[in-house]
């Protein structure tokens, strides 16, 4: 019994790491999708999927390309799906919110996020992985498939867009 438990560790170990990794997910889902409900079932079958292949990651890779990985291809995967099955209306008046939230900064972090949600998606993404989740350069050139001078070029163009956008030359 102790060596069976023994066995285990790693693979209990390496599900604390992918719990831990869920509000990254959480961000370049929404990157991707734009709609938080969309988001939450992305990363949720993102999830169900890496536990599922636990036993494929390789020790010593780095557990957040991976996942990175597996919910972006998820993601391509259910753009063919959405093609072929429209959803229901995006609107729906149960999602709004009730009250607005009278804090400056809240107001200002819903125009940040609008404004990263109206970027070209391929911009929205390089900005996500590098400035928001704090992914290397590399890992999001590995992650995305472009080279690293593309993803420098994207965020630099991603970032004054941004800025663009907020009409605040300060930032």
């Amino acid at each position: 019994m102790k060596s069976q438990k023994t066995e285990d560790r790693p693979h209990d170990r390496l599900r604390d790491e992918v719990v831990e990794a869920i509000p990254a997910l959480r961000a370049y889902a929404w990157s991707l999708t734009r709609n938080q409900s969309d988001a939450d079932d992305l990363v949720q079958e993102t999830l169900l999927k890496a536990l599922r292949h636990l036993e494929k990651f390789e020790p010593g890779s780095r557990l957040r390309a991976w996942l990175f990985t597996i919910q972006r291809n998820t993601f391509l995967s259910g753009l063919k799906v959405a093609q072929r099955e429209p959803t229901g209306v995006d609107d729906c008046a149960s999602i709004a919110p009730a009250s607005q939230p009278t804090q400056e900064w809240t107001v200002r972090g819903r125009e940040l996020m609008n404004a990263v949600g109206r970027l070209p998606p391929h911009y929205r993404e390089v900005l996500v992985l590098v400035v928001m989740l704090g992914e290397s350069y590399e890992t999001a050139a590995q992650l995305c498939q472009i080279t690293l001078g593309t993803v420098k070029s994207r965020v630099n163009r991603a970032r004054r867009m941004v800025i663009e956008d907020l009409g605040d030359d300060r930032l």
